[in-house]
């Protein structure tokens, strides 16, 4: 139920609803935008009739029937901008984070991240905790590299995005002060990790889980908000299906489709969407012309040595070629 204050209400209406709000039990999670006030209420509404908040000073009073509110577009109709360490993504921002799918050494990281800031990424990537089909491959440098990762980020500026695996690594994340927090795919779902999340601080890039669906994954996203963390970045990343031709099926329909139904930022990864170094640049293009609000792109110094997905990581060069496109095609979408 989502509750839309009229301009002119008077500090007694507006306490006097707060109260009639905490007398049902409610929550309310107040969104105070640029024209109006607008409460979303946290809770079981379903016994309550929307007349019930219909008192002096509320304009409209309306039943949301998405399990996603507070990230819906009825409760933040203006499309919300994320500030990551001073990097915007969303409304008339566009970022593109960038670096290596795993954190190596000190030499490729540092080698990565040059290149991609000189190319005109935004932001760093790299994991420093793998989670992989087999475990018998290479899992991450661990806490060293989180430690690689803060070097970096001293020596080029760029704020640092890596992916966390569970509760018992917030502290060591809070530790080396990471920027980004990136829920993988195969964590969408980790329901504890994401309350946990709503109380760091810290904007989060929650991707979408190989086979979960639109409605699943902004309900994702509704636990870190609904917790307290309204720094939310989607991320499209391709889903399971019948095909093989490649690694997974980019859904460019959802950049599109999320827009509409939710405020959130959402951004694309083309490299684990394809697992297809040839397939990475055209959609990328294909995910800007969508209306994505940025892209991360794998990217390694020599990545015949890469060990983890050297097959979707882009060369310095190539990534260098596909930023001049993906500007160039930013100035004619816009």
């Amino acid at each position: 139920m989502i509750i839309t204050i009229k301009e002119g209400i008077t500090s007694t209406q507006y306490d006097s609803l707060l109260e009639r709000i905490k007398d049902k039990g409610l929550e309310p999670n107040i969104d105070r935008g640029a024209l109006k006030v607008v409460i979303g209420l946290r809770g079981d509404t379903k016994g309550i009739e929307t007349t019930y908040f219909m008192v002096d000073g509320v304009e409209s009073v309306t039943r949301v029937s998405k399990r996603y509110k507070l990230v819906s577009r009825e409760f933040h109709p203006s499309s919300s901008v994320i500030d990551v360490s001073g990097v915007k993504i969303g409304g008339d921002y566009f970022a593109v984070t960038a670096g290596p799918c795993s954190v190596e050494s000190e030499e490729l990281l540092f080698a990565a991240a040059k290149a991609v800031m000189d190319s005109g990424a935004l932001l760093l990537r790299g994991g420093a905790f793998k989670p992989r089909t087999s475990p018998y491959d290479f899992q991450g440098l661990g806490e060293k590299g989180l430690e690689l990762l803060v070097n970096a980020r001293e020596k080029f500026g760029l704020p640092v995005v890596t992916e966390i695996m569970g509760i018992e690594q917030i502290e060591l994340f809070k530790k080396y002060n990471v920027d980004m927090y990136q829920v993988g795919a195969r964590n969408m779902q980790n329901f504890n990790l994401l309350k946990e999340l709503g109380s760091i601080g810290k904007p989060v890039l929650l991707k979408r889980g190989l086979s979960g669906t639109i409605d699943e994954w902004l309900s994702c996203a509704e636990y870190i908000v609904a917790n307290g963390n309204p720094d939310v970045v989607l991320c499209e990343r391709g889903i399971r299906t019948f095909e093989t031709a490649y690694r997974n099926v980019l859904d460019l329909n959802a950049v599109a489709f999320v827009k509409g139904v939710s405020h959130l930022p959402i951004i694309v990864d083309p490299s684990h969407g394809t697992g297809v170094l040839s397939l990475i640049g055209p959609m990328s293009l294909a995910s800007v012309a969508a209306g994505a609000d940025g892209l991360t792109i794998e990217v390694h110094p020599d990545r015949k040595k890469a060990l983890s997905d050297a097959n979707q990581q882009l060369s310095p060069e190539e990534f260098d070629m596909l930023m001049r496109r993906i500007l160039k095609l930013r100035d004619i979408v816009e």
